[in-house]
C-alpha cells in the first residue's frame, strides 16, 4: 500500500506541475487580458485586478494539490493576512510552492521575481499582466518596491533570497531590510514549516517524500523597523538583517509551540 501511495503522489506531483505550467499560459493569454481592456485607462487598477486573478488561481491550485493527495496546507493567523495594506510580509523559504500558498492567501500580493521567470514560457505572461517586481536592476526595484507598497500591495519578499535546504542555519541577505528602511515599511513576519521536507532547493519535483507533504503557517507579530536609523543606511540595514535573521532562528527552533499556542 505503502508503494501505491508513493506512485500515485509522483503521478499527482507531476499533474500538479503540468496543471500550473499551462494554467499560467491559459489564464494570460485569456483571463488576464481582460483587465487591460476594461481598465486601459486604469493601470493600477488592471494591477490589482489581475492579481486578485492570480490569488483566486493559486487558492484553487493549493485546494488541488490537496484533492490529490499532493499536499495539506494549515494555517494559523489567516484573518491577519488578508486585510494586509501597504506591509512587507517577509517569511522563511522552505519549499518550491511557498510563494503559491501566500499569494493563495493575500488578496493584493505583489512580490519579487528572478529575472529568468520574464524568459519562462509558462510565467512570463503572468508576470507581465500583473506588474510584478523583477530584480534585474537593483536601483530600479527599490523604486518599483516603495511605488507597490504606496498603493497599499502587501510586498512579499523572502529575506533568504532563495529556499534554504533541511537542517541548514537561515541565513538572510540586506535586500529585505534596505527595501524596509528605504520606504519606512513594517514587516509582517510568516513562518513556514514543511513535513517531511520536499520541493526544497535542488529537489526535483519526482522526488516525492514518503508521506504526503504538510505545509503548516503561522503568522507571527508585525515587526517595527522605525526604531532603525534611516540616515546610517548601511548600518542599519546589516543591524535589521541580523536582528531578523536571528529572531526567525529562534522562532524556527521553537515552531512546535509557536504554532500550537498561536489563535487561528
Amino acid at each position: 500500500m505503502k508503494y501505491i501511495d508513493r506512485l500515485w503522489r509522483l503521478f499527482a506531483t507531476g499533474f500538479c506541475f503540468a496543471v500550473f505550467g499551462i494554467g499560467g499560459v491559459i489564464i494570460a493569454a485569456t483571463w488576464l487580458p481582460f483587465y487591460g481592456i476594461k481598465y486601459k485607462n486604469n493601470e493600477a487598477k488592471r494591477k490589482k485586478s489581475c492579481r486578485y486573478a492570480v490569488h483566486l488561481t493559486f487558492k484553487s491550485f493549493v485546494w488541488l494539490m490537496y484533492i490529490v493527495g499532493v499536499t495539506k496546507v494549515d494555517a494559523k493567523g489567516l484573518n491577519k493576512l488578508k486585510t494586509l495594506q501597504g506591509k512587507i510580509l517577509i517569511a522563511n523559504h522552505p519549499s518550491l510552492i511557498d510563494v503559491v500558498v501566500l499569494i493563495s492567501i493575500v488578496r493584493n500580493a505583489d512580490c519579487i521575481v528572478k529575472q529568468n521567470l520574464l524568459e519562462n514560457v509558462f510565467t512570463r505572461g503572468v508576470i507581465r499582466n500583473t506588474g510584478y517586481i523583477s530584480n534585474a536592476d537593483p536601483e530600479e526595484l527599490i523604486k518599483d518596491c516603495k511605488a507597490s507598497l504606496q498603493q497599499g500591495s502587501t510586498l512579499i519578499i523572502f529575506p533568504e533570497g532563495t529556499r534554504t535546504k533541511p537542517d541548514t542555519e537561515l541565513k538572510f541577505r540586506r535586500g529585505a531590510a534596505n527595501i524596509a528602511l528605504r520606504s519606512a515599511t513594517n514587516f509582517q513576519r510568516v513562518l513556514i514549516q514543511v513535513t517531511p521536507p520536499a520541493l526544497t532547493k535542488g529537489w526535483p519535483w519526482y522526488k516525492v517524500p514518503k508521506r504526503k507533504i504538510h505545509m503548516q503557517l503561522v503568522a507571527l507579530e508585525e515587526f517595527d523597523v522605525s526604531s532603525y536609523d534611516a540616515n546610517t543606511a548601511s548600518k542599519s540595514v546589516r543591524q535589521l538583517t541580523r536582528d531578523i535573521e536571528l529572531l526567525y532562528q529562534k522562532d524556527t527552533a521553537n515552531f512546535s509551540s509557536l504554532y500550537q499556542n498561536h489563535s487561528s
